[in-house]
């Protein structure tokens, strides 16, 4: 069996989520399985090379995961001719520099998201992969999470009927370091660090929503800076200067009728009282779901219970019993290993992959689209990028 080596340049892999995520879980992971399969039997094999400013903590990631190629010197690294693909998950404000570097050197790019801190910087990127005729993709894990996938089951079933409405709730109350360390970093909370939910979340919820309900037109969203002051990593206090939650309105695409209403809340200052970190509340003319990362509870028209307002006496109904759980049908994979594969079967074979920079760049648009409706305290349309 032919296998297809591609040198994979990893950088900022020494982060939780570049570590975790991408390295362990993804890259590690398939080369633990044996590579990805491709159509006409070949068999592509990822070959990393870990990249990252402390020598010591790339040495140590690199010997932890099997004695892997590192090194501190990024521009050696895509001057060698092994490396085929360059992979970005370090710094937001220095990414954009980064991959303009790898495409000049003819490498195909790969990058977390927001693809870069502005829209014309993500507009860029994506002009100049085009024309260099590289490849290029960007992370968008949560259209494979199993929860997100049953609900795209039932939107191409027709199970919704007519999509009314979708409500979301993401967050979780994360500490202030003082008492209690903060499970985020501090410049998560820090404007000049290139912080703040908007600019975090909303890149997500621009392709869940594009992916899933239809394509966003407009956007009405309020941030807020709940906590102003938070404790460091050395214990040190610190202004807190970017958004700590968001309360955004969104319309989609709804065909002839009527457009589809978003309405999603994303918040580092809340506690949870909900099946998941984050869940989807959709409502449709012939039945309703709400899923979380991983389960999908459904309720059809013809289950629906009738409750009466009736503020007098106790609820009699408990309406948690009256949501069915969908079945795990199928086996689901780790979502950043799933598209993870898809994109070096993109680079090795010409597989189809359509989750490239433009559609980065629609993420940073809107959360860009967030910032200005906030401050102009009104809603905003959302114009299509070319």
């Amino acid at each position: 069996m032919e296998t297809v080596r591609l040198g994979v340049i990893m950088n900022g892999v020494t982060g939780r989520m570049g570590t975790n995520q991408h390295l362990v879980r993804s890259i590690c992971a398939i080369r633990a399985q044996g590579g990805v399969p491709l159509a006409d039997g070949r068999v592509v094999m990822p070959d990393p090379v870990l990249v990252g400013r402390n020598a010591d903590r790339v040495r140590a990631l690199a010997k932890a995961n099997g004695d892997l190629r590192w090194t501190t010197d990024l521009d050696a690294a895509l001057a060698d001719a092994r490396n085929d693909i360059y992979f970005d998950s370090a710094s937001t404000g220095l990414r954009a520099s980064l991959v303009r570097k790898a495409i000049d050197a003819g490498k195909h790019v790969y990058v977390e998201k927001p693809s870069a801190a502005t829209l014309a910087d993500a507009l860029d990127l994506w002009r100049r992969a085009e024309q260099a005729g590289v490849k290029h993709g960007v992370v968008q894990d949560k259209l494979w999470l199993p929860g997100l996938m049953k609900l795209k089951m039932l939107v191409d079933s027709g199970f919704f009927g007519r999509i009314l409405s979708v409500r979301g709730e993401f967050g979780y109350w994360v500490f202030e370091g003082d008492w209690q360390a903060a499970q985020r970093p501090s410049w998560n909370y820090r404007k000049e660090d290139d912080g703040g939910i908007i600019v975090d979340m909303l890149c997500h919820w621009r392709y869940v929503l594009d992916n899933l309900f239809g394509g966003v037109r407009s956007v009405f969203c309020l941030g807020a800076t709940h906590i102003p002051e938070r404790v460091d990593e050395r214990g040190r206090p610190y202004a807190a200067t970017a958004d700590d939650a968001a309360y955004a309105t969104f319309e989609l695409d709804g065909g002839a009728q009527s457009p589809v209403i978003a309405q999603i809340n994303s918040s580092w200052t809340t506690r949870v009282r909900r099946d998941d970190l984050v869940t989807f509340h959709v409502d449709g003319t012939l039945g309703s779901a709400v899923a979380g990362l991983t389960d999908c509870r459904i309720q059809p028209r013809a289950a629906t219970p009738k409750p009466v307002w009736n503020p007098d006496v106790p609820q009699a109904i408990d309406f948690y019993a009256t949501w069915q759980k969908m079945p795990d049908n199928r086996a689901y994979d780790n979502a950043f290993k799933v598209q993870w594969e898809l994109f070096l079967k993109h680079v090795a074979a010409g597989e189809p992959f359509r989750w490239g920079l433009l559609e980065g760049a629609k993420g940073v648009q809107l959360a860009e689209l967030g910032h200005r409706s906030w401050a102009e305290r009104r809603v905003v349309d959302v114009p299509d990028l070319h």
